[in-house]
């Protein structure tokens, strides 16, 4: 299409793996690694589509502003059988990066439109064109009442913030104003929601209070089956005045949580034994780490900076954090153990 005949294919070399992306600008760039295990292969007729009898007055929390987008039937899910196997980044690249918004799609008059809850109460596809109008002016406020399918209260020491799940907004409430609406509110592992979706956000909303300019905004949650937890969620944008040079990615976002086995049936969750000490009553919360011996940072053996240590520099160490850190080595900031 016209709109990305101006798009820059920039290469970089990360860990080995090629990185492509089509955000040229270097303040607003996100390293994105390609590199991936072959798909896993989920329920495509699971993925949520758009339901055009949505009856915005029966979510009174939704926002005035929403509408019907200019072509929002032409928006095709993701198939999930394209996701790649999660292997320690919280996102990988769809499309070689490129969104799929039609040419109608893409329009300088702000909108914002979040599709009805399906019959198992779960989110769809929201979707907007993001202007400076549509930002909030107000601060957040409390969305504790608000229980999105597969909700559990649970905490893990290691987890950032202790609790393993978030209420994720689809659309950042930093970009529409969005805070109760249940239409627009997943359960979510704090991972897919700080290091998966939030610099993203960041991106479009710092671009946005810079320029002026719209951005084409859509994000799509991925059920499998009848499962109450997302797999992940599509993040799309395109930035419209521009055509596509300031902004411009097409990413799924894992709803995962390393060190945390899921059931997303339900959203139950259990500690991944993998990598800790069973039958030792002498060894604490001991657990396997890995260690980069020249950087002096100690990671989860799934961690995707693990996976990157060169064979010289890489060891492996079955201790409580605790020792490792006075053993000189700081935690990894990716995976944060």
């Amino acid at each position: 299409m016209k709109r990305f005949l101006s798009l820059a294919l920039v290469a970089l070399v990360v860990a080995s793996a090629l990185i492509c992306g089509c955000v040229p600008s270097e303040e607003h760039s996100i390293v994105i690694d390609q590199s991936r295990q072959p798909a896993i292969k989920f329920d495509s007729s699971a993925v949520l589509e758009y339901d055009s009898s949505a009856d915005e007055s029966e979510d009174e929390s939704e926002s005035e502003n929403s509408q019907t987008p200019p072509i929002f039937e032409n928006a095709e899910p993701l198939d999930p059988s394209s996701i790649p196997y999660f292997t320690g980044s919280p996102y990988c690249v769809i499309n070689d990066n490129i969104p799929s918004f039609s040419q109608e799609e893409l329009t300088v008059d702000s909108y914002e439109f979040y599709a009805s809850l399906d019959s198992l109460g779960r989110c769809g596809i929201t979707v907007a064109s993001i202007g400076k109008d549509l930002m909030p002016t107000e601060e957040r406020g409390n969305i504790g009442m608000v229980k999105p399918t597969g909700w559990h209260t649970v905490k893990y020491d290691f987890v950032d913030g202790k609790y393993l799940y978030n209420r994720c907004h689809l659309i950042g409430f930093q970009l529409t104003g969005e805070n109760a609406n249940t239409r627009n509110l997943i359960t979510g592992t704090r991972y897919m929601n700080v290091q998966g979706m939030l610099p993203f956000e960041n991106m479009v909303a710092d671009y946005i209070k810079e320029t002026g300019n719209h951005v084409a905004y859509r994000v799509t949650p991925i059920f499998n089956g009848n499962d109450l937890l997302a797999l992940g969620v599509q993040m799309e944008a395109f930035s419209v005045e521009d055509e596509g040079d300031g902004i411009c990615f097409n990413v799924f976002c894992y709803n995962v949580q390393p060190g945390v086995l899921i059931d997303y049936s339900s959203g139950e969750s259990a500690l991944d034994q993998s990598g800790i000490i069973e039958n030792e009553s002498d060894s604490g919360d001991k657990r396997l780490y890995v260690l980069n011996t020249n950087s002096k940072k100690f990671h989860y053996p799934d961690c995707s900076g693990a996976k990157s240590i060169s064979e010289k520099n890489y060891a492996e160490r079955t201790a409580t954090r605790e020792e490792i850190i006075e053993d000189g080595y700081d935690p990894c900031g990716i995976c944060k153990p």
